[in-house]
């Protein structure tokens, strides 16, 4: 009997522990986050603090803070328009993270110009290099 009420009190505590626990993403009020503006990544390297992101306006340049950084072709919403440090919301992973953005509305050379600055030594990108294409659908 004893033994039962052993496993039992272990089962009913393992359902009350995980119960508890959500994923971040069941917390995020996406109808807020597709109101902001919309862009893509274009480009991301994990040698890099930098990533590129095309929007309807130009393409954006963000440092990643706390290390994230989202993969190329993820769609993120946020203030991509503004330099400072703001929220970001990654669509295509449902996370919300922390980035700055340090230059907005370039051009594509701009951009490249931009990457090869903040990231002299390493990286995939050079002035020769070309940055992945955004779907057509963020020209919007």
């Amino acid at each position: 009997m004893k033994k039962v009420f052993t496993i039992s009190s272990f089962v009913i505590l393992a359902a009350v522990l995980f119960s508890g626990c959500s994923k971040r993403d069941a917390m995020v009020n996406e109808n807020y986050w597709l109101t902001k503006e919309r862009g893509e990544v274009v480009y991301s390297d994990s040698y890099c603090s930098c990533y590129v992101v095309e929007t309807a306006n130009g393409y954006s340049v963000i440092r990643s803070y706390n290390g994230y950084r989202p993969f190329e072709g993820s769609i993120i919403y946020g203030d991509l328009s503004y330099r400072g440090t703001v929220d970001i919301y990654n669509r295509s992973s449902g996370v919300v993270f922390t980035g700055t953005v340090t230059d907005y509305w370039l051009t594509y050379s701009e951009a490249q110009d931009a990457v090869d600055y903040y990231c002299p030594l390493g990286g995939k990108t050079s002035s020769t290099s070309s940055f992945r294409k955004a779907t057509p659908e963020i020209k919007k």
